[in-house]
């Protein structure tokens, strides 16, 4: 996995708990366009790796931005960002990689977020924005003091009209708004949500009762509940002709470095996609949460971290 460095060009205390970095390559090259939606790992001072989304302008070459919240149980990686990283400070980052892809054909976006989930959101408003797209954004949070961007959200022009602020509902108030968020929409439309793990799922439910699921885009920045290991059992990898067996207690990835296969990884958790391998043979037992419903139907990737297989052997390649 490539690393590069940066540079923090500025710091900004966007809430009581959430910061923005402004980012700029340390060798003063631009940067690459990167998709909307997409996020970057961050190489903080205790050397704790982290995904953050991406908020600014994916056209804008410049910079990069990214906000932070500063997590109450931080293992090291938002409390060091806050305490520790100031102007002038260099960082390493990884090339942008897109989990939340955009739609091309669709007659309308809805973008749903909650809390520091708005950030993705950002950044596929500015690329929608910019292609003249039909889209809205409704944004979730306890209250105005807790929710980061509001005040580049209502004067970005273009934005202001199409932002519509959602401040102290209840969780039982918020499937009653989602439902009006989303009546309007038809099999084309497409909505995209991040935030929190429950936030999401209402925001699908509401959202699959009027569109296709595979329409549902969903952008998660913490692994769910760990899958149910009672029933596994050992399998085999094959590789480039050669077979590994993965025992119960190791991951896919585990195996292959242990024999000196080195894939990318960076999560460990299923949700950053980093470790996507390809499957040739074998039906995968998907654990993940990076992949779309409809790629996990299609068996054709599998997440090498988290994921195991229901066929006694997987054929995979390296992408």
């Amino acid at each position: 996995m490539g690393m590069f460095k940066v540079r923090v060009a500025e710091v900004l205390e966007e809430t009581s708990n959430i910061k923005s970095f402004r980012l700029q390559r340390a060798d003063g090259a631009p940067f690459d366009p990167y998709p909307a939606g997409a996020h970057i790992d961050v190489v903080g001072p205790t050397a704790v790796v982290r995904q953050y989304s991406l908020c600014s302008p994916p056209d804008d070459l410049d910079d990069y931005m990214v906000a932070v919240k500063l997590e109450p149980e931080s293992r090291g990686g938002s409390q060091a960002l806050h305490d520790q990283v100031e102007v002038g400070h260099e960082l390493e980052i990884s090339a942008p990689r897109n989990l939340l892809s955009v739609a091309g054909d669709a007659d309308r976006h809805i973008l749903v977020a909650a809390g520091i989930g708005v950030t993705p959101m950002i950044s596929i408003a500015y690329h929608l924005h910019r292609r003249g797209e039909e889209f809205e954004l409704h944004y979730f949070a306890r209250s105005r003091e807790e929710a980061a961007f509001c005040e580049l959200l209502e004067k970005r022009s273009g934005f202001g009209e199409r932002v519509h602020f959602h401040f102290g509902l209840q969780r039982d108030q918020q499937p009653a708004m989602l439902d009006g968020a989303f009546a309007g929409l038809s099999a084309a439309s497409h909505v995209y949500t991040c935030g929190p793990q429950g936030f999401m799922e209402r925001v699908r439910d509401s959202a699959t009762a009027v569109i296709p699921e595979d329409n549902v885009h969903i952008e998660h920045f913490q692994a769910g509940e760990p899958a149910e290991t009672a029933g596994d059992t050992p399998f085999e990898v094959e590789l480039d002709d050669e077979v590994y067996e993965v025992p119960v207690g190791q991951s896919i990835v585990q195996v292959l470095a242990n024999n000196g296969v080195e894939v990318d990884t960076s999560c460990q958790e299923g949700i950053c996609g980093t470790c996507i391998m390809g499957v040739l043979k074998g039906e995968p037992d998907h654990r993940d949460q990076c992949m779309s419903n409809s790629e996990k139907k299609a068996n054709e990737q599998i997440a090498a971290c988290v994921s195991r297989s229901k066929s006694p052997r997987l054929v995979l390649e390296l992408f």
